[in-house]
Order: C-alpha cells, then structure tokens, then sequence
C-alpha cells in the first residue's frame, strides 16, 4: 500500500506539470489561431493543475498515521480533495459553456488550421494519463486519484469535440460557421458532467455508504476461516480515505470464557487485516451464537 501510495503521488506530481504546459501550449496557439475551442479545452487543462495539486495534498494527507486527534486516520481529506475536483470541474464547466455561447453570437474570423495539433497533442498525452491514473486509483481505491482519471478521460473526450469543432470551421467556414463555439460549448457541458458525477460518488462515501456486497463476502468468508467463528451476525464498514474501517459482530460458543472470545476476535481481526489490505482496521463485537434467533423469537431488537 506505501509503494501504491508513493506511485500515486508520484503520477499525481507528474501531471501537474504536464497540464500545466498543455494548457499554456493550447491557450497561446488558441489565441492566435482564434479558436475557442482549443481556447476552451486549454482553460480546461488549466484547472486539471489545481485539481492534480488537490489530489497530491489528498494523497500525502492520507498516508498519514493514526494520532489521537484522528484515530480513524486522515483518510477523509483524501476524498473531501476528490469533491474538491468535482466542485472545481463543474465551475470551470458552466464559465466554458457561457463563454463559448456568448463568443457564437459575434462575428468572428474563422480559427486558423494550425490550432488542430495542440489539441492533437493532448488527446494523445490525456488519454495514456487516463489509462494510467484508472489503474492505479482502482488498484488504491483512490477516490481522488480515480476523480483525477475521469478528469483526464472527459480531457481526451473534449478534446475529440474540440478537435472536430475547430477542423469543421477551420476548412469549411462558410458552412459550420460555429463550430468552433459549439465544439467550446460542448467541452464545457462535458466538464459539467463530470464534475457532477465525481461530487455525486464522493458525497456518497461521506456518508458512509457501505461497500459492494462482493467486499462483504470478503469479510465474511475470512472471519469464518478462524477456528470458534460460528457466523456473523452484523457487518459493517465505511471508507477513510484508501482503506475501510470495520465494525463486525461475530457470533461464538456462549459456553466460552470472556478470555477465549476476546481471543477468537483479536485472531479474526488480525486475519482480516493481514489477507485484505484494503482493511484499515478492524472493530470486533462478540456476540454468544444463537442469541439473534432467540431475541428475534421474542421480539427483541
């Protein structure tokens, strides 16, 4: 997990500068040729340097340990600089969008045919980061890391639409007068998009939503190799950050000591964290097996 994390901050870092120059490449070319849809995607790659310095903080505050202030970790920061992103995309989106719109109703001088091989530039280079940043975030369970991602796959997407749109007006002027403008207007109504699904997952993680069932039945099946693990009865988990925390109920022999349960439990959570490394940790209740179906039989919760 450190080396995972170390990769990750390292991509995250790498980034930074390469949008930065592909939006300082895309805006300057832009301007000259008079393109608002290269103008428009360099914007956008502009906001992808604030978003990847986020998602570097998000990871490097994540790595930290435990203190007393924060013992469930840091994680959450981690996921609050995912949101961050979303909210950052979805601004930067609707200014496009407006921008882009108010540009097609003046006229205006057709874009210059060299303003394509920035935007060519960069659907080549966005879309190897998109891959990149996705294989590692879902192998971290990076919820910033894998925002980062989608940011730079709806990069190459708009810079699919920014290439078209500049092309279409570029050698065809007198028939897709603005295209250039609705290409731009497009960009931005794909960064919306994104932006509002990343927020979306990332509300949803803060509030603690549990896990698929698939990562449940992970739990479940390594808590019941552990010799005196009877079943468990209640299960759940929420994510801080890279890792998930834990609480399990698990069922034992009533006729067991306290000592001999806490030492089943401290053995299965031990198991836990030892074979599933997306586990932080662990919390283990024991519960005496057969108590649930009896209350259950009186009515009791």
């Amino acid at each position: 997990m450190k080396s995972s994390g170390r990769l990750g901050r390292n991509v995250a870092l790498a980034s930074i500068f390469i949008s930065a120059a592909l939006a300082a490449v895309k805006i300057a070319v832009g301007l000259k040729a008079n393109s608002t849809a290269v103008v428009s995607d360099g914007i956008e790659s502009a906001t992808d340097v604030l978003a990847s310095s986020l998602v570097l903080f998000g990871l490097m505050m994540a790595a930290k340990p435990p203190d007393a202030e924060h013992p469930y970790g840091h994680g959450r920061l981690e996921t609050l600089s995912g949101m961050a992103v979303g909210i950052i995309l979805a601004v930067t989106g609707s200014l496009i969008a407006f921008e882009s719109l108010r540009h097609a109703l003046y006229r205006h001088v057709p874009p210059a045919t060299f303003a394509i091989w920035p935007v060519l530039l960069s659907i080549g280079i966005k879309g190897s980061l998109f891959f990149t940043k996705r294989h590692l975030g879902r192998e971290m369970r990076s919820t910033s890391l894998l925002a980062d991602a989608w940011n730079d796959g709806m990069d190459t997407l708009s810079g699919f639409v920014a290439l078209i749109g500049v092309s279409l007006e570029a050698f065809e002027p007198a028939h897709f007068g603005i295209a250039d403008e609705t290409g731009g207007f497009l960009v931005g109504i794909i960064v919306i998009i994104v932006g509002i699904r990343i927020v979306r997952d990332t509300t949803f993680q803060l509030m603690d939503t549990m896990p698929d069932r698939v990562l449940l039945d992970q739990l479940r099946k390594v808590a019941m190799t552990v010799p005196g693990s009877l079943g468990v009865e209640k299960l759940y988990a929420r994510k801080t950050g890279l890792q998930y925390h834990v609480d399990l109920h698990l069922e034992v022999d009533p006729e067991l000591t306290v000592a001999e349960s806490h030492e089943i439990a401290t053995e299965v959570r031990g198991k836990i964290r030892g074979e599933l490394s997306w586990v932080a940790d662990v919390l283990v209740h024991v519960e005496p097996h057969g108590l649930a179906t009896i209350d259950s039989r009186h009515g009791k919760s």
